[in-house]
């Protein structure tokens, strides 16, 4: 029997609170900082193009939410409840999905894991695949290696966890950690463009999914040109954002 999924609303407050403060942030799939696969500082929303002074406080503000939600993240009560309720939410998405080929991330900083769900998902059919990124320097850009238990793993030159020596694929479906994230699919990712390159050289384009805990939702959050727009965006609330697409 196939099991449905059924759709969350998300909290409607806005969690935007000055002083606090964390040092670092990113994922296997990207961060802050301006290393190769680690995003950089925010551009101002491109459908409203700003002065310099306005640009930089722009800047300045989104990354305090960044260190603001990455604290709030790994202070979360109950984080571990919170992240089994995902893991559930993920394997009962995932059963009706047709996409043989899925690229994931190895987290860090609290972030939500996805792959023990994805390895129940695999196990089900033995032509599915399960990537995790490794940074191209040459075109600037991740590619997803093949992951599965008990495969060979080295750390790259930022300490992100990756793959070593396995076969490279282009993804169907991409699983992206959301620190924040606001209405209408949008995902606040860490800046500096990357992903959205990454994905940009994709063909076709994968189905692109957010995972992460509702604390990130940020109602009045505006779209930055680096920003990724999701497909679909779930939490441990259940489905809480699906274009037609996916």
């Amino acid at each position: 029997m196939r099991r449905t999924l059924a759709r969350a609303t998300p909290r409607g407050h806005n969690r935007r609170r000055q002083g606090q403060g964390a040092q670092g942030s990113g994922s296997g799939m990207d961060s802050q900082d301006s290393k190769p696969g680690h995003d950089g500082g925010s551009p101002p929303d491109a459908g409203h193009p700003q002065g310099p002074e306005a640009a930089a406080a722009a800047a300045a503000e989104r990354r305090a939410l960044r260190e603001q939600l990455i604290q709030e993240r790994l202070d979360l009560p109950g984080r571990l409840a919170l992240s089994d309720q995902l893991q559930r939410v993920l394997r009962v998405w995932l059963v009706a999905r047709k996409e043989a080929r899925i690229a994931a991330y190895w987290p860090i900083k609290g972030e939500f894991d996805p792959m023990p769900a994805l390895y129940r998902w695999s196990e089900a059919d033995g032509q599915r695949r399960i990537g995790l990124p490794v940074v191209d320097r040459d075109e600037n850009r991740l590619r997803f290696h093949i992951w599965y238990p008990g495969c060979p793993m080295e750390e790259d030159g930022t300490g992100i966890t990756k793959p070593k020596d396995t076969e490279a694929f282009d993804p169907q479906l991409l699983l992206l950690p959301c620190l924040g994230y606001g209405p209408g699919g949008l995902r606040m990712g860490y800046g500096g463009g990357f992903m959205k390159r990454t994905i940009a050289r994709i063909t076709p384009r994968p189905l692109v999914v957010g995972v992460g805990y509702s604390h990130g939702f940020q109602p009045t959050l505006t779209a930055q040109p680096n920003d990724v727009r999701l497909d679909a965006m779930l939490t441990e609330m259940g489905l809480v954002w699906e274009n037609p697409r996916a």
